[in-house]
């Protein structure tokens, strides 16, 4: 059944794929690093910068004045702002999937009857709805209040959570 010459081929394409796969590895690490090698010399030769990882001073020192930033807030832009809450919130009195908005500046945390709130929220219900309150709940609903439901990463503009508030102080 195997005689010399089938053993022979045999063995050869065995090394002769390994040799292949050698090749191919070291070709491609060739196009991915530079260097010479691992370790702390080994550089990529391809990098994307995202910016992550890279904070400036000015970001790293930025305080926030949320008052004058609310004051500055202008409702009608906080109007198109709303557009990304309409698909859980209301302000028609009725709760859809998050509890409706109506009048919810200066109003008691949790406090809208009849809606499931989370035990985060549950337990915040002795506080109220202040414009700094949520300014930081917008910001970034599940770090200010971990285990609450929403799961809206939030809005990084500050213009657009201050806006977003003096249109909502406009709904009652």
């Amino acid at each position: 059944m195997f005689d010399t010459m089938t053993m022979t081929k045999t063995i050869g394409a065995l090394c002769g794929s390994l040799l292949v796969f050698l090749l191919v590895g070291w070709a491609a690490d060739g196009l991915y690093s530079t260097g010479g090698g691992h370790g702390e010399g080994a550089e990529q030769s391809y990098v994307i910068d995202t910016g992550a990882g890279e904070a400036t001073e000015t970001e790293a020192e930025e305080v926030v004045d949320v008052a004058a930033v609310l004051a500055a807030g202008d409702a009608a832009a906080g109007e198109k702002v709303f557009a990304k809450c309409k698909a859980c919130h209301k302000v028609d009195g009725n709760d859809g999937t998050g509890p409706h908005l109506n009048g919810v500046v200066n109003r008691a945390k949790a406090s809208s009857a009849g809606f499931g709130y989370s035990d985060a929220l549950a337990a915040m219900s002795g506080d109220t709805w202040t414009p700094e309150n949520l300014y930081a709940f917008l910001e970034n609903p599940k770090g200010y209040a971990p285990g609450n439901k929403m799961s809206f990463a939030g809005l990084p503009k500050s213009e657009d959570r201050a806006n977003l508030i003096a249109w909502l102080a406009t709904q009652n």
